[in-house]
């Protein structure tokens, strides 16, 4: 198994996030809840990405930033309707998903 770190993003939705995180190119791995009443933990995926997305209110805050590379940063601008900025070191945008977590999201420059 090759190692990675999986950020946790708080949500107050797991089906809601799960279905924005959709926009973005990733997909649902699983779901666990103790209890069918509890709160819902998920792992949602895009390629090696990996990113659980948390109901329990002790896992983490929410605004937290989290930053991938991407190979077509316009693509995603486009499908949330935002423009791309100029950086040193890469075209970029940042996106808050429904519960305010950020994503910084771009594409080196070569």
């Amino acid at each position: 198994m090759d190692e990675q770190i999986v950020p946790i993003f708080r949500v107050s939705s797991a089906a809601s996030a799960v279905k924005w995180y959709e926009r973005l190119g990733f997909r649902q791995e699983w779901e666990h809840r103790f209890e069918p009443h509890l709160p819902a933990f998920v792992c949602v995926s895009r390629g090696k990405v990996r990113l659980f997305l948390s109901e329990h209110t002790g896992d983490a805050q929410r605004d937290a930033l989290v930053y991938f590379w991407v190979a077509d940063v316009h693509a995603v601008a486009k499908e949330f309707q935002t423009q791309v900025r100029e950086t040193p070191w890469a075209q970029e945008i940042e996106l808050r998903d429904p519960d305010g977590n950020r994503l910084g999201i771009g594409t080196a420059k070569s």
